[in-house]
C-alpha cells in the first residue's frame, strides 16, 4: 500500500526553521540524520539548539542514522472526520523508535493497515511528494 493523496487538496509540508533546516535538507537528499551531542553522546529529535541532557550548545552535530527501528505505536485512520484531508483513508501513522533511541512520527508504505503491529521491524524510505517536498516514511524490514 502506497499512501494515496486526494487530488486538488494541497499537501502540507513541515515547518522549517533554523533548528530543523539541516534535517529537512538531508531528507531531501534521501539521508536520515539525527542531532547528537558530542559531549554526552545523547541523540535526540526534534532538532534544537541545546542538548537537553547536558545543556551544551557548542557540541551539537548531525550524524547519519541507521534508519532502522521498530514500530513503537501506531494509529490507523479509517474515518475522514478525523483524518488529514489530503490523504485517502485508510492510512497508518506510526511512531518509530530508531536504533539510536529517538522516536519519529511518519507513515508506512508497502503494507496494509491490518498488517501493522507494535514491534514490527522497519526501515526508512523516502518519497518525493512534490518537486520541493521529500518526506521520510517506513517500510517493513526482514529480520
Amino acid at each position: 500500500m502506497v499512501t494515496e493523496y486526494v487530488p486538488g487538496i494541497p499537501i502540507m509540508g513541515p515547518y522549517i526553521d533554523l533548528d530543523n533546516q539541516v534535517f529537512w535538507e538531508n531528507v531531501k537528499q534521501r539521508k536520515l540524520t539525527l542531532q547528537r551531542c558530542s559531549n554526552c553522546g545523547n541523540f535526540y529529535h526534534i532538532p534544537r539548539p541545546m542538548c537537553p541532557q547536558c545543556k551544551s550548545m557548542d557540541t551539537l552535530e548531525w550524524v547519519p542514522s541507521s534508519g532502522r527501528g521498530h514500530i513503537y505505536s501506531y494509529v490507523t485512520f479509517t474515518s475522514d472526520r478525523m483524518a488529514y484531508p489530503a490523504m485517502k483513508i485508510p492510512y497508518v501513522v506510526v511512531l518509530v523508535e530508531l536504533e539510536e533511541g529517538v522516536r519519529l512520527t511518519s507513515n508506512v508504505v508497502d503494507m496494509k493497515p491490518e498488517d501493522v503491529y507494535i514491534g514490527m521491524p522497519v526501515e526508512v524510505v523516502f518519497e518525493d511528494l512534490t518537486d520541493d517536498l521529500t518526506v521520510y516514511k517506513f517500510k517493513k524490514r526482514e529480520g
